[in-house]
């Protein structure tokens, strides 16, 4: 795989399938990274690093959710060669999805499974509050409410500045965002969610079996918004054994 500013590898990392990591509004790419051993050798896990954070943070973050897939599908044209994957949390879900069908528009060769975590259906979603409106102040105790960030974090006034502007920009494409109507996606759907997670409907959540004309999982855990922090086995466990349903179609 060429080396590429939109994405991180796990030292030496080289599976059979590539799993693309999507990251949830204000995350980090690099908290993907920990989950390559219990996926195994035979997944690579590929986590995506959007501008405006980790490496990439004297970069003008992306706002628009056209835009970001129109630069990342462009992107994976240079990195097709082997079967791959892409799953998604909170944002990266939605980030995933219309990835996914901006690519089938292109007649670009598509992921062999799409894995969804953390969020309500794109047809059957909210509007959220303007949190990306907010002041400094009522944006950081936003995201305190959300459990996602470590408090000491949240408490430095120096490192917030640095962060917010990616932050508001992933809230405003999320709060911004406008479905629209399309064929379902012709391969296999694999949904996780948080039975705690105060900001999904669970009727909205199973609502993503419209998405997709095949097999459809979902899959309820322990946990918040971010259960794919504190039950991160589970989690890793189910997306390998989500995976591994469509070992036989990876090596053509």
């Amino acid at each position: 795989m060429q080396a590429s500013p939109w994405f991180l590898r796990a030292p030496g990392a080289r599976g059979r399938l590539r799993l693309y990591c999507f990251s949830y509004a204000g995350g980090s790419a690099a908290s993907y990274l920990p989950w390559q051993g219990a996926l195994g050798r035979d997944i690579e896990l590929c986590a995506v690093q959007l501008p405006g954070r980790g490496g990439r943070l004297a970069e003008t973050p992306l706002a628009s959710l056209q835009q970001l897939v129109g630069n990342l599908a462009a992107e994976l044209r240079s990195h097709a060669d082997r079967p791959f994957a892409f799953f998604g949390h909170s944002l990266g879900a939605l980030v995933a999805f219309e990835l996914v069908r901006h690519m089938r528009m292109l007649g670009m060769a598509l992921p062999r499974q799409l894995l969804v975590s953390g969020c309500e259906a794109p047809h059957r979603r909210q509007a959220e509050r303007a949190l990306h409106a907010l002041p400094d102040e009522q944006l950081i105790e936003a995201l305190r409410a959300y459990n996602g960030t470590p408090p000491e974090v949240l408490a430095h006034r120096e490192l917030m500045e640095l962060l917010l502007p990616a932050v508001r920009a992933d809230f405003r494409m999320a709060e911004t965002y406008c479905y629209r109507q399309q064929a379902p996606l012709a391969m296999p759907l694999t949904v996780l969610a948080g039975r705690g997670d105060e900001h999904v409907d669970a009727e909205r959540v199973e609502a993503w079996r419209h998405e997709g004309s095949g097999r459809c999982e979902v899959h309820w855990f322990r946990g918040d918004h971010f259960f794919v922090h504190s039950e991160q086995e589970e989690v890793t466990a189910c997306l390998r054994a989500a995976l591994e349903e469509v070992v036989p179609a990876w090596a053509t």
